[in-house]
């Protein structure tokens, strides 16, 4: 096995069980290894200290497998891993409210890269490091043999794929299945979700429980939904009593899905609109109205997908935030959000903080949001801890 071969001092983040190895921590590699070749990794004192997936196009230059360096990198290593993942989330609570988990969640289940979400009997799997790559087979298969699902369709067109030199690619890899809307249930409410075409593998499944949350708090509250997607919040707003929703989006697409999500549930469909609109623009539109909202909801796309992008995204963030809060009836609630890998939840507390005095909103933080136990964050990367929200009253 070729080895990858650390700086002086370079293995303490190894040591402590951080999982990604990056360019200035490589004081050479063996050879020329292929892009997710399995690699032995040492310190600079020659003792191995890891196994790990090489990928020379990316600054994240190895992910490790195992912190043994004993450990075999080969089929049944996958198969054990996916099996363990699976029967995690078999025995989570969420597991009795839907039929629709992550599965599969990268780093924090020993499988970076991977990520798989199950919609009923649909698998939607995304491949997105040169190791999972180079494994993408063998993890197919023990994704089939592990959950019994009858399709696996492949999102792999997420834009960190490009990082690692990698084409974007999706279909479906297993079943013959038409899956353009995949019905799923959450807590009682019906959903349809269109794996092909939809953000990311096809539903936020890591906002199951902040849905639920804010199904709690609507009981005859005004609510604006910015963002809205296919209705996954609004439609929970609705079903805790909302007096009224308005719920915006600028994807036509996703309002179709979300009229479709509408007419599948018992709902009074009279109790909610649904507009396609700029969300920055029309929240303006409705602050010059004088319009007010008891709870406003703000979950918007992936502003800032790196730590390198994240000032010019504070700047959208502020603003959707200082609009929202201009929006506010007194004693309003804003349950804001942001899923911006590179953003930290102490940066995005100060945006909300900013926005608020310059609204000159005086709010409280009552809650903190955070994405489900099928989730998971290691202890040792914290860097999977993507998604971050607010609960806020004024």
């Amino acid at each position: 096995m070729k080895a990858l071969h650390l700086k002086a001092g370079r293995e303490r983040s190894v040591l402590r069980r951080h999982p990604w190895i990056f360019s200035g921590a490589v004081e050479r590699v063996d050879g020329a290894p292929e892009p997710g070749e399995t690699l032995l990794v040492k310190n600079a004192g020659g003792q191995p200290v890891a196994v790990a997936a090489w990928s020379a196009a990316s600054q994240i230059r190895a992910r490790i497998w195992s912190f043994d360096p004993k450990t075999r990198v080969e089929a049944p290593f996958f198969a054990a891993a996916v099996a363990r993942a699976v029967k995690a989330r078999e025995a989570l609570p969420a597991a009795r409210h839907t039929n629709a988990l992550r599965l599969v969640h990268g780093e924090s289940d020993g499988l970076p890269g991977v990520i798989v979400d199950r919609y009923a009997d649909v698998l939607v799997a995304q491949f997105l490091s040169a190791g999972a790559e180079r494994w993408r087979e063998a993890i197919l298969d023990a994704l089939a043999e592990a959950t019994g699902c009858e399709a696996i369709y492949e999102r792999s067109d997420a834009e960190v794929r490009a990082l690692e030199g990698l084409q974007p690619r999706t279909g479906f890899v297993r079943g013959n299945h038409e899956a353009r809307r995949c019905p799923i249930v959450e807590h009682g409410l019906n959903f349809r979700v269109d794996v092909e075409a939809g953000q990311k593998t096809g539903f936020f499944l890591d906002q199951r429980d902040n849905r639920q949350r804010i199904r709690a708090l609507a009981a005859g509250r005004e609510v604006l939904d910015g963002f809205c997607y296919t209705g996954g919040f609004a439609l929970s707003a609705l079903a805790g009593g909302a007096r009224r929703v308005l719920a915006l989006d600028s994807s036509g697409p996703a309002l179709e899905v979300a009229r479709e999500n509408l007419a599948a549930n018992a709902l009074e469909a009279s109790r909610i609109a649904f507009e396609q609109a700029d969300v920055f623009a029309q929240q303006r539109k409705l602050r010059d109205a004088g319009a007010k909202f008891d709870l406003v909801i703000l979950d918007p796309p992936k502003f800032a997908p790196t730590a390198a992008q994240a000032k010019n995204a504070a700047r959208a963030y502020k603003d959707i935030n200082l609009l929202a809060f201009k929006l506010l009836a007194p004693g309003g609630l804003l349950a804001t959000f942001s899923c911006s890998g590179g953003m930290s939840a102490e940066l995005f507390q100060s945006i909300v903080a900013g926005a608020a005095a310059d609204a000159g909103a005086d709010g409280r933080v009552i809650e903190r949001f955070h994405g489900g136990a099928d989730h998971p964050v290691a202890l040792s990367f914290p860097e999977g801890e993507y998604l971050k929200g607010l609960l806020v009253s004024t």
